[in-house]
Formats: C-alpha cells, structure tokens, sequence
C-alpha cells in the first residue's frame, strides 16, 4: 500500500482538565507535519495514574470542541474512554482504534515530554509500538538524558523521520525539538480557583466557557 492510499490518524489522549495552548499546539503540530485524514482527540474518563478529575467529562468535551475548531484537517472527540467503567488504559485505546482503522493505517500517538518521562510505568508500555507510532514533543529544560533507560533506548532506536512514519504502520517514534510549549493545567486550575483569568495560557473561547459555566472555582 503506497504513502497516498494509505489512512493515517493522528490521536491525541490526555485529562484535559483543561484543555490548554500547549495541547492545542501540540495536536495541530503532528496535524501538518503528517496531514492525517484525522485528529482524533481523546479525553482520559478514569486516568489510573492521576487524582479525580476535577471538570466532568461534558465539560471537557465541550472544552475540546471549542479549542480544537480551527484546524487543517478533520477533528473528532473520541469519547471512548469516558464510557468505559474501569480504569482508563491507553494500550485498551490503541488496541480499540487500530481493530477500527485496520492493520494498514498509519497511527501516530501523540504525548508532551511530560508523559514520555513516566512511558516505562504505563500499562504494557512496550506494546504501545506495535500499535501506533509513539511521537512527542520537547519542553523546555527537556532532553533525552532524562529520560529512564530503557524508554531511551527504544525510542531511540525506532526513531524515524515524519515522512517514514506517514508510510507505515506503527513501531516508530519521533521527537519534535521546535515545539517548546510548557502550559500546566495544575497552575492553571489554581489561577481560575484564585479568580485570576490565564488569557495567554487557554484559547479564548475555552475562557470564556469555564467563566460561563463557573468552573473550577475553590
């Protein structure tokens, strides 16, 4: 199957608690460096590894709606994860989108640095690479020296260009160094709960959401 016929997915997962510059940045990044036939955001509806949420899972789908309405190529909310009732697994997510786009589509999970770090305690982490892709993007103060041993040296050794990535199905990883967007929804969830309005930190229209719908408030 050649690099035209062939239907790649960008996938972006995460709390969204909420959603920020630094994910919008990011989605739209991989979404014109691979032009995918989707973006397909997916918000987290029981994270193992994180504190309850703090925002219902409506409102980050409104959330995500709103940030995300302006991109290259088609958007769709994923809500998979919020129907189920058991923890939230990527490797469960992965596994439910490849069986749906088939063996041959080109699947590119997308993380910030952030995640990377913590790569080797996710469930099945390994697997991960058989598949989808596994991309990220650096922070500041990032490197590859900080990353545990042993998801250095797979990400390492899959690392591919962008367009090797387009032309096959998953096993590869690649790290994008020009996208130095370092947001925080813990800092910006204790700014809005002091009163303050984070303008440069959310789009306008997720602001101007979580005003209307007094979220996130002490």
């Amino acid at each position: 199957m050649d690099r035209v016929s062939r239907r790649c997915l960008v996938l972006l997962g995460g709390s969204f608690d909420p959603v920020h510059n630094a994910h919008v940045a990011l989605g739209s990044y991989f979404a014109r460096l691979l032009v995918p036939d989707e973006l397909r955001i997916i918000p987290a509806g029981n994270p193992w590894q994180k504190d309850p949420l703090n925002a219902s899972a409506a409102d980050r789908v409104a959330m995500l709606r709103l940030a995300f309405d302006r991109q290259p190529v088609p958007v769709v909310v994923d809500e998979q994860e919020i129907r189920r009732r058991d923890g939230s697994y990527t490797i469960d997510t992965l596994r439910a989108v490849r069986a749906e786009a088939g063996p041959d589509a080109s699947i590119a999970f997308v993380m910030g640095a952030d995640q990377l770090l913590h790569l080797n305690t996710w469930h099945e982490w390994r697997t991960l690479f058989d598949l989808a892709h596994i991309c990220a993007a650096s922070r500041p103060g990032f490197s590859m020296d900080s990353l545990p041993a042993d998801v250095a040296r797979e990400f390492t050794r899959r690392t591919a260009p962008s367009s090797q990535l387009r032309e096959t199905p998953h096993g590869l990883t690649f790290l994008a160094l020009n996208l130095a967007v370092d947001v925080s929804a813990t800092e910006i969830r204790s700014l809005l709960a002091q009163g303050e309005r984070p303008q440069r930190l959310l789009p306008a229209s997720v602001l101007d959401y979580i005003e209307q719908h007094n979220l996130y408030k002490s």
